[in-house]
């Protein structure tokens, strides 16, 4: 299961970043050289990368010849002179990142589907719109606004419903015709199963590796939790949903309908190491009471998003 990070997604580079809008790319490569031995500080997909490795490290332990498991890529523009840099701070922490992909400045967009990858993480909102209208699995990465502890044993991952695991096709209803129409329409449609979204292939690969767990009756101990937080309201459009996900054979760990009630309070509670959202608003929510969100730039809410 591929995971593609970028660099910016990975480590805190802010400054680096101010570096090279201000005086170039030559300036900014001398700097990293100069600073080399340097270790970057954590990025907003660092402690997800960190559970990352620990399901790989329990897969091992069960199933030591089965080579089924998470493969995280740096996929960065950088140019192969910063290389030193990111290979020193990765190894400094102790993350197993064996492949590199560094372009040079170029987007890496043809890469990620070479590399075959399920997932690609980055800071950057212009490559990961370039990745979705490709068909990978993307999302761009934000830092929370306070520190919290994320579980060092287990990975938590939360999904927003609607354009995000499913289409957007009942979203356009509530923004085109409203809540009412919204609710009559799931309501007709309930055994019909939703379209799918952007994110229900990664949901996907983490409920194949979460079988395998069970398979070794691990349930009760998996290191991996999925997270459903949607703002849909249980009563009058909850049951489509979940309809849809068993259809798919999909199971989700949690399940939390909000009937319009902020996620960013819930989501304290959870504190997954990565929240998918479509919606910028919960993005912020989400950010200013410290959950590493990830906006997912998919379906009729970024049309609103780019007129507001």
């Amino acid at each position: 299961i591929t995971v593609a990070v970028s660099s910016r997604a990975l480590f805190d580079l802010v400054e680096e970043r101010r570096i090279f809008e201000e005086q170039g790319v030559e300036k900014y490569v001398e700097y990293q050289q100069d600073n080399e031995n340097v270790t970057l500080k954590p990025g907003p997909a660092f402690y997800f990368v960190k559970a990352l490795e620990h399901v790989n490290a329990r897969l091992l332990e069960l199933y030591p010849d089965d080579e089924e498991r998470f493969d995280i890529v740096l996929m960065t523009n950088n140019h192969a002179q910063v290389g030193v840099r990111l290979i020193n701070s990765i190894n400094h922490y102790g993350l197993t990142i064996e492949r590199f992909c560094m372009t040079g400045g170029k987007s890496p967009i043809g890469y990620l589907t070479a590399y075959l990858t399920n997932l690609y993480l980055s800071a950057d909102s212009e490559k990961v719109q370039e990745a979705i209208e490709a068909g990978i699995a993307s999302a761009t990465m934000f830092t929370a606004n306070k520190d919290v502890a994320y579980s060092d044993t287990q990975l938590r991952v939360a999904f927003d419903g609607d354009a995000v695991l499913f289409s957007d096709e009942s979203e356009q209803i509530v923004k085109e015709q409203g809540l009412d129409s919204f609710f009559e329409h799931e309501q007709l449609n309930e055994n019909k199963p939703l379209a799918q979204g952007p994110l229900k292939g990664f949901l996907e690969d983490l409920g194949k590796l979460q079988k395998k767990f069970y398979a070794k009756n691990e349930r009760l101990n998996c290191p991996i939790r999925t997270f459903l937080v949607t703002a849909r309201s249980a009563a009058s459009s909850g049951a489509r949903v979940l309809k849809t996900l068993r259809s798919w054979g999909l199971e989700i760990d949690e399940a939390l309908f909000l009937a319009g009630a902020p996620k960013g309070p819930i989501l304290v509670k959870i504190r997954p190491h990565i929240f998918f959202d479509d919606q910028m608003f919960h993005i912020e929510g989400a950010q200013k009471l410290g959950t590493i969100a990830a906006h997912v730039p998919y379906g009729i809410a970024q049309k609103y998003h780019k007129s507001a």
